[in-house]
């Protein structure tokens, strides 16, 4: 398993953040990386739900995905369980802190060397998505 790993200070309380996170309509305003658009077409926040979505590239090509709530605590964790390949569990963690809210992204891959493979894209999308979220909060 390869694991990758950022963090992001959002000078917001961690309600704030959830919420931003939980609301379906704001998840899909920031959700993916720079430039980027979603249609959802299922989201259940909850334990278990499914979360069923097409993003959208600047490039024009559509990217299907297929994911569970894997977890879910209220307003400190959720877990993402990516179902098709590339396999993977996304951990966001919120906890309190001088500045607001540490957010701390955990990207989890069942395949390491398919991890390494897409290690080039992984890395500064899961920066663009926190840059996105933060601009979602503070908005």
């Amino acid at each position: 398993m390869t694991t990758f790993s950022t963090s992001r200070e959002i000078p917001a309380s961690v309600e704030e953040v959830f919420a931003a996170i939980s609301d379906p309509e704001r998840l899909a305003r920031w959700w993916g990386p720079a430039g980027f658009t979603n249609t959802f077409n299922v989201c259940e926040f909850q334990k278990g739900g499914r979360w069923s979505f097409v993003m959208h590239g600047p490039n024009g090509a559509n990217y299907p995905n297929e994911n569970v709530f894997a977890e879910i605590e209220p307003p400190v964790k959720v877990a993402i369980q990516h179902v098709p390949e590339p396999k993977f569990i996304l951990t966001i963690g919120l906890a309190s802190s001088a500045m607001g809210t540490l957010v701390s992204w955990a990207q989890a891959f069942e395949n390491s060397e398919v991890a390494g493979h897409i290690e080039h894209i992984v890395v500064p999308a899961n920066e663009q998505n926190l840059d996105r979220l933060s601009a979602e909060v503070l908005g």
